[in-house]
């Protein structure tokens, strides 16, 4: 029965079908079914379907989003089960994003950050327009592995650098990753980011890279 329910899971990943992922999340709570096994077995075949799609060019960017909210109505109803039970998620890192101070872009972000805690990473988003300080008070608060910072305009790059900047000033052991529209390969080298995607499907990746998983 279980096999089946986990077939139906992935299935409502791939159809981007919020409603369903959720009911099929409660009818395993109701079956008694481990609700961590639900989102390893069932929810995560989808993501990586979707995922391998995309990067393939068989999906695109609306369906990718679609899966990723359903990955979150999911995980959502199946978290509370998951603390009642004292089981947690193999947290892979710790993410802290944020778009740059000046930069008022969300979407891009939004989507790598749905897609790093459907892939078992603890994001902390922190939204757009966010001072280098308030990213690092708050990486160095959550005892982050990673920063992610989106730029989407090519006079708020810098500030990508600045950040870089001051994790070196201060010996901070955090990665950083680069992301937006403007943002090129020859820029990720001059100003020494650790990870540079151009897509929510390729940050992954990269983020699993960076903490060797």
């Amino acid at each position: 029965m279980s096999e089946e329910l986990y077939k139906q899971m992935a299935q409502s990943i791939i159809d981007g079908d919020e409603e369903v992922s959720a009911e099929l999340a409660r009818a395993a709570i109701a079956d008694g079914l481990d609700p961590l096994e639900a989102i390893t077995q069932g929810y995560m075949p989808g993501v990586n379907t979707v995922g391998d799609s995309f990067a393939c060019d068989q999906a695109f960017l609306p369906e990718l989003v679609m899966a990723g909210e359903a990955m979150k109505t999911a995980i959502a109803v199946l978290a509370p089960e998951m603390k009642k039970a004292g089981t947690r998620r193999q947290i892979l890192g710790v993410v802290v994003l944020a778009t740059v101070e000046g930069d008022i872009h969300e979407i891009g972000k939004s989507l790598v950050g749905t897609m790093l805690t459907s892939s078992g990473f603890e994001v902390h988003d922190l939204g757009v327009d966010v001072p280098a300080d308030r990213i690092l008070a708050r990486a160095e608060e959550v005892d982050a592995d990673i920063v992610g910072l989106s730029a989407l305009l090519t006079t708020t790059m810098v500030k990508q650098k600045e950040l870089i900047d001051e994790v070196n000033k201060r010996g901070l052991k955090l990665k950083v990753m680069v992301g937006g529209a403007p943002v090129t390969r020859e820029w990720v080298q001059k100003i020494e980011a650790d990870g540079y995607s151009e897509d929510a499907i390729g940050a992954v990746a990269v983020a699993k890279d960076l903490m060797g998983a």
